[in-house]
């Protein structure tokens, strides 16, 4: 789980500078930890030994963003470039092996170009959607996950309800190819904006 707070201080009619405060929570369960627990519902035996399979880590730390955004009939232009740099934190009674620190950084830019399709709904144009990313691993984090950096690129719709007395404005869906040193994927992603 993550969140952030953070505010915009313009500097021109479409460029804002914007820090944020981000926090973060995980939990890490070792798959001996998730059989322990059916095993031992199963068996009625008790498993002590498996069960400092669970890290927990918090995070601390924040980020600073310049934010683009041109807004036409025609199109609409989102860019970000992002520096984040949060401190992990691991704080369990798991073994002093698997305990620890780090600091994640990284260095992105994030590119949107909406415009419409030439049809309508809900009284509002449908709008396509096309997006590209490049994050850069830095500091701790520089390999950790085998890899230095990742691509995004995606394509999707984005219906505007904001014609509508209701809270959600737009609703977007999008696929993503994300690739990188050693690694590929694609995703998915719904979004729905306030």
């Amino acid at each position: 789980m993550t969140g952030g707070v953070g505010w915009d201080f313009p500097i021109t009619d479409d460029l804002v500078f914007r820090p944020i405060v981000n926090f973060s929570y995980g939990r890490v369960a070792s798959d001996s930890s998730v059989a322990s627990s059916y095993i031992e519902r199963e068996t009625g035996d008790d498993f002590e030994f498996l069960k400092s399979g669970n890290l927990d880590v918090y995070g601390l730390g924040g980020a600073l963003m310049l934010d683009y955004e041109l807004h036409k009939d025609e199109y609409e232009i989102d860019t970000e470039l992002r520096y984040t740099n949060i401190t992990l934190k691991s704080f369990s009674n798991a073994p002093e092996s698997v305990q620890g620190s780090t600091v994640a950084q990284s260095l992105s830019l994030w590119m949107r170009w909406r415009a419409p399709t030439g049809f309508t709904a809900l009284k509002k144009p449908v709008r396509y959607v096309i997006e590209a990313a490049r994050t850069g691993y830095i500091g701790d984090m520089r390999g950790a996950l085998g890899f230095d950096y990742l691509n995004s690129v995606g394509i999707g719709l984005e219906l505007d309800s904001s014609h509508y007395d209701i809270i959600v404005t737009r609703t977007r869906l999008i696929l993503r190819y994300q690739f990188g040193d050693n690694i590929e994927g694609t995703s998915l992603g719904f979004a729905i904006s306030f």
